[in-house]
């Protein structure tokens, strides 16, 4: 009993330590990348276009009818209350500060994170990764770099443009039922948006996409030499990038309060 504990503890440590270091190498590298002549641009430009271009449907419809949603709820149910211009307030805080970020940042994870995971873990079973180092190339510096500046900068994108639909995309929803003027509207979000707000979603944006790749990334060099761990891996990945968002959003809104 007490060897099987002392074996899964020190099997927990080493498993720790690989990660710690894997992740300040990652950040070396990440630092270096505007610099390094063996960039993987194209690498860069596909994850971009992956992560951001071909999610805009997905982000669209959902950030409108959460913003319809929002705005026909509190349209119903504040004037009762004599807080008609609360619902804007509303709005912004739960579009742009948490819904916004967060719904973008799982869409990401379930999309982009899931095939990061994938497609490195197959390159590792493929012996693709002992390929690159065998002619000096490392596969974190051109493979992993580039997908996290690909993930975090289509966040960013995804983010603003959910806002968009969900803060003026939506009011084309909310207004075949209720006869609201888009100058009254439009006034009403400019003065209930603050700066803290938009400094909030960009910082989340920029956080989330770093935790979704570096976590994708870790876990698809993580694959071994067996097939099966490939989907573990992806599904570890998911569950793991959600999970720290989720953390990461409670830690950022509690010191924003303080």
């Amino acid at each position: 009993m007490i060897e099987s504990v002392g074996r899964w503890f020190r099997e927990k440590l080493t498993g720790f330590s690989y990660a710690f270091n894997f992740f300040l190498f990652l950040l070396k590298e990440t630092a270096h990348f505007p610099w390094n002549k063996r960039v993987g641009f194209k690498v860069l430009i596909m994850q971009i276009y992956f992560t951001g271009v071909e999610a805009l449907s997905v982000i669209a419809l959902i950030s409108l009818g959460i913003g319809a949603v929002i705005i026909i709820q509190g349209i119903a149910i504040l004037p009762m209350f004599g807080q008609g211009n609360l619902m804007y307030t509303i709005l912004i805080m739960v579009i742009t500060r948490e819904l916004g970020p967060l719904l973008t940042a799982f869409i990401i994870t379930a999309r982009s994170g899931s095939a990061i995971t994938t497609e490195l873990g197959n390159m590792v079973i493929s012996h693709e990764i002992e390929a690159y180092l065998s002619i000096g190339i490392h596969p974190v510096s051109y493979l992993g770099v580039p997908r996290l500046y690909g993930v975090i900068l289509a966040m960013l994108f995804l983010n603003i443009y959910f806002n968009l639909f969900g803060l003026l995309g939506s009011y084309l929803v909310a207004s075949f039922l209720h006869d609201i003027p888009f100058t009254d509207y439009l006034m009403n979000l400019v003065l209930a948006l603050t700066p803290a707000d938009i400094i909030s979603t960009f910082l989340k944006s920029i956080i989330f996409g770093f935790i979704i790749a570096v976590v994708s990334i870790y876990y698809g060099f993580n694959v071994n030499r067996a097939v099966t761990e490939v989907p573990q891996n992806t599904i570890k990945s998911i569950g793991m990038s959600i999970t720290l968002c989720i953390i990461a959003d409670a830690i950022l809104v509690v010191v924003t309060r303080l």
